[in-house]
């Protein structure tokens, strides 16, 4: 058996799932990334994939076609598509700060549910500390626009366009807000926002130990920097100020 043959062995033979995954997905084959995002409804279907380009532009075009094949279309207010106790680790990115807290406390036991004894759940949120950091640093700086460091903790939470339909031409902002509706309808707004202690609490809360705050190329799950996941193209981070924070069923 090659090197290659057995790395591709052992990847099959684990089970990590990518929630809420949107256009950032790795084509790793132990990798399941999951979504019910209109990137993903549209990858699924043939017509629309020759369709899309005219419909939604360019950018978004470039961002449908990179999505990869080993994607699961799914809507996860539904639950988690997994056999309990099946899955070895469980990741999301800039998910859970938009799920109201008693749903949040639910997604973490729904998660718990599916992975194995000792398995890993990792979790990418906004930094909540770091922006308040920020935004009482620059209070003692004279210049400057202080609404870029107040609208770091609560743009996202009051917006009432989504963010990728306010970029677009007139008649396209008007269509796409009467088909999709605005920026809370879409699941875009942030319903809570977390630093390590609120996040910590959670976890634990909901049935988690051995909870640990790491950084972006920083894992338990074996081989995790080369998922690519938490890097962007350039090779740095990809979501700077984020908090990563993991934890893990209890064996």
């Amino acid at each position: 058996m090659s090197i290659t043959e057995q790395h591709t062995r052992v990847a099959c033979d684990r089970r990590i799932l990518n929630l809420g995954c949107g256009y950032k997905t790795s084509d790793d084959p132990s990798v399941v990334n999951i979504d019910w995002g209109i990137y993903q409804r549209l990858a699924k279907s043939r017509v629309a994939r020759r369709v899309a380009p005219v419909l939604i532009g360019k950018v978004r075009a470039q961002r449908l076609a990179a999505l990869g094949d080993n994607m699961l279309v799914h809507d996860l207010s539904k639950g988690i598509p997994a056999q309990d106790a099946s899955v070895d680790a469980v990741y999301h990115s800039h998910l859970l700060e938009h799920l109201d807290r008693p749903v949040a406390e639910g997604f973490m036991r729904e998660i718990l549910r599916v992975l194995k004894p000792g398995g890993i759940q990792r979790i990418s949120v906004p930094d909540l500390e770091a922006a308040m950091r920020a935004a009482l640093a620059d209070l003692e700086r004279e210049e400057g626009d202080h609404d870029v460091y107040v609208a770091a903790i609560l743009e996202q939470s009051v917006r009432r366009e989504a963010h990728g339909t306010s970029l677009q031409s007139r008649p396209r902002r008007f269509i796409e807000n009467r088909i999709l509706g605005d920026a809370r309808k879409r699941g875009e707004t942030h319903q809570w926002m977390y630093d390590v202690k609120n996040l910590s609490q959670l976890l634990r809360r909901t049935g988690y130990v051995d909870v640990r705050r790491v950084t972006f190329d920083e894992s338990s799950i074996e081989g995790w920097d080369g998922f690519g996941l938490d890097r962007g193209e350039d090779g740095g981070e990809y979501k700077p100020e984020s908090l990563y924070v993991e934890a893990r069923k209890p064996g």
